[in-house]
């Protein structure tokens, strides 16, 4: 499955890459059970959802089906239920007073997305969660802040969460310790991480060792682990805020739910276990990955429709943001990035003359490149300063 929990940001990357399987083992449109082993009527997992505490609705974040899917699944509740509370991943506590007030009427999108600083806190195209944001408007529905703001994580990450002072851990609590299946698919992605490091670092000092061999008390993984065990935690503490009020409804990157063990599982230790996570399935995932305990059930996604991709400028770069430093990590086939010499284990220093300190610079500076526009850039590469320029192609012509 895709993961959305590792700490590498993927950042201006066309979707998801293809699965091996047809994906025929559940349709456009349809609804499968996890537990069950099949399909099921619509009616069958809403009325069950319905009469939830939580509901968690997946996805991959900048694939735009997953997002129309999601407003679906949230129109069809609130005719069922009536209120709801909507938590969002996009957005950390500190701006829930702004999300109030778009609730209440007092922003357009712009002054919105101004407000809440959505370059900074998320920066994928807001195209593809304003229809969401608008619902809620609309329907005078609460929006929930679920996340906190990526400083922690980075500060978790880099010292562990038994360094980080009780007063900067924006009031989250101690994270339940993980269960071994957790454990299992974090060091996996650690040592993934891992061996990109030591692929993309060949040539630096640092000895990064076998990959392989990094076991689950290496102290840089436990490191990883509990960056990724806050972000679950800081999550299920803000869903499971409220009580039986209403239907709350959690909008969370994929990886935080599946299996159960992120989020999910941080609300059972919080005492909310009556919850129901649903994701969204894309035809040509692998059929094998529908195993029992995924979630609860998941719906199927037109494979031509995948391809749909946001109409903001990419790069074409996987980035790691590190203690101000932002290091390429992977550069994708035919993308601007490979076009204009930019390298696996490269530095971005600068962009358009603007300092690269962390991915939401870069991410800023890329969706305002107009098309047929040309960007400099300052890369350090082994030691040595690199000067580029990406070269973003002009808008095609519309069909007459």
């Amino acid at each position: 499955m895709v993961k959305t929990i590792c700490l590498v940001l993927a950042l201006l990357v066309v979707g998801a890459s293809a699965r091996a399987d047809d994906g025929t083992c559940v349709g456009t449109g349809e609804w499968y059970d996890l537990a069950a082993g099949g399909l099921v009527a619509p009616e069958a997992v809403l009325d069950r959802a319905s009469q939830s505490a939580v509901v968690l609705l997946g996805e991959v974040h900048d694939n735009p089906d997953h997002h129309r899917w999601q407003l679906q699944t949230m129109a069809t509740l609130h005719a069922r239920v009536g209120n709801l509370i909507l938590g969002f991943e996009m957005f950390p506590r500190r701006v829930q007073p702004v999300l109030d007030r778009w609730v209440a009427g007092d922003y357009d999108e712009a002054g919105f997305l101004k407000a809440v600083g959505w370059d900074q806190v998320w920066g994928y195209d807001p195209g593809l969660y304003m229809p969401l944001f608008h619902f809620a408007r609309m329907n005078r529905l609460p929006m929930v802040a679920l996340n906190v703001d990526r400083a922690l994580i980075d500060a978790v990450g880099e010292a562990g969460w038994d360094a980080v002072p009780h007063e900067e851990r924006e009031g989250v609590g101690d994270p339940a310790a993980p269960e071994q299946a957790y454990l299992d698919e974090l060091i996996e992605i650690y040592r993934e991480h891992q061996a990109m490091r030591g692929h993309y670092m060949a040539d630096a000092a640092e000895d990064l060792g076998d990959p392989a061999e990094i076991g689950i008390d290496d102290p840089g993984f436990l490191r990883f682990m509990d960056a990724q065990l806050t972000w679950d935690r800081a999550m299920a503490e803000a869903l499971a805020g409220f009580g039986d009020k209403s239907l709350v409804i959690g909008v969370i990157g994929s990886g935080h739910l599946e299996g159960g063990h992120g989020v999910p599982y941080q609300l059972a230790a919080l005492g909310v276990a009556d919850t129901t996570v649903l994701l969204p399935w894309d035809q040509g995932w692998d059929c094998a990955d529908l195993a029992p305990g995924l979630a609860d059930a998941v719906f199927g996604i037109e494979a031509a429709a995948v391809a749909a991709a946001p109409s903001k400028p990419r790069l074409g770069v996987m980035i790691q943001g590190m203690e101000g430093r932002l290091t390429v990590l992977d550069v994708s086939p035919d993308s601007i990035a490979e076009a204009t010499g930019i390298m696996a284990g490269d530095i971005i220093v600068e962009a358009a003359g603007l300092a690269m300190a962390e991915p939401a610079d870069l991410i800023t500076v890329i969706q305002r490149q107009a098309p047929g526009t040309w960007l400099p850039l300052s890369i350090e590469r082994n030691g040595s300063q690199v000067e580029l320029v990406a070269r973003f192609p002009p808008e095609p012509e519309a069909a007459p």
